[in-house]
């Protein structure tokens, strides 16, 4: 397969299909999380509990909650929570289908327009190219989890008195947000995108360790609580974003 490389061509080099299906379900799986904004805005203007819900005190996972009543402390009624807990499910499907037909070698090259990539054994005293591939393949990996963390969220919501709820937002929470920090040092230099992804992922993390150490005893947890989360929606669609615009480049010029 030919293309415009700026590097010379080796047996260890290669350009990944860009053209192949997979490419572009994988790129737009990753932007199509947007989504998840539109459904918690009708969620949230449907909300028929005592007092309206506010992003900075309320919890995200209230919006999912079947039952309407008291749940630790909190008056919660949301009426379309069946869209909310829908609205999880197909954001995580999405990131899920993004880790599994992304390969590591769009992942290397997909901020680099026209470069070829190097196979994970690129020969002998090459370390490099070997660390590039494993990043992309951890990228793989914790955005799966993360997928994975928001389905079962989706699919056990907090009034439920299961475990996995909370196990599934920690998924999500530290699988995105290392997801983000690795794919930002990943594609440092190579676009400026690279800062706003790191960015999203530091935050994220930072929530999470601050959500932590506290235990979500703060007078604005929802806010904390989204300060976790949004980078992760918000961060793997813009990657998605960059990747999708390669695979479009790509197939313009072939």
């Amino acid at each position: 397969m030919t293309g415009h490389a700026t590097v010379p061509a080796s047996a260890a080099t290669f350009l990944p299909n860009v053209r192949s299906v997979r490419a572009a379900i994988g790129g737009w799986a990753q932007l199509s999380v947007v989504q998840y904004f539109v459904a918690e805005a009708a969620v949230i203007d449907a909300w028929a509990g005592p007092e309206p819900y506010s992003r900075a005190t309320g919890y995200i996972s209230d919006l999912g909650a079947v039952s309407c009543g008291t749940y630790q402390g909190r008056a919660v009624c949301s009426p379309l929570h069946m869209l909310m807990n829908a609205s999880f499910l197909v954001q995580g499907l999405a990131l899920v289908l993004g880790a599994v037909f992304l390969t590591a070698g769009l992942l290397c090259v997909a901020a680099r327009p026209g470069v070829q990539a190097r196979r994970f054994h690129a020969g002998p005293g090459s370390t490099r190219p070997a660390k590039h591939w494993v990043a992309a393949v951890a990228i793989r990996i914790l955005t799966g989890v993360s997928g994975a963390g928001t389905m079962i969220v989706g699919l056990v919501p907090e009034d439920y008195g299961s475990p996995w709820h909370f196990a599934g937002a920690l998924m999500f929470f530290i699988g995105g947000g290392f997801a983000l920090l690795v794919l930002g040092i990943l594609w440092f230099r190579q676009t400026p995108v690279s800062w706003f992804l790191a960015a999203c992922g530091v935050v994220c993390l930072a929530a999470l360790v601050v959500g932590g150490v506290t235990r979500m005893d703060v007078p604005e947890p929802g806010l904390l609580e989204r300060l976790m989360g949004y980078p992760v929606t918000v961060g793997l669609a813009a990657a998605g974003l960059v990747i999708a615009q390669r695979v479009h480049r790509e197939r313009r010029s072939r």
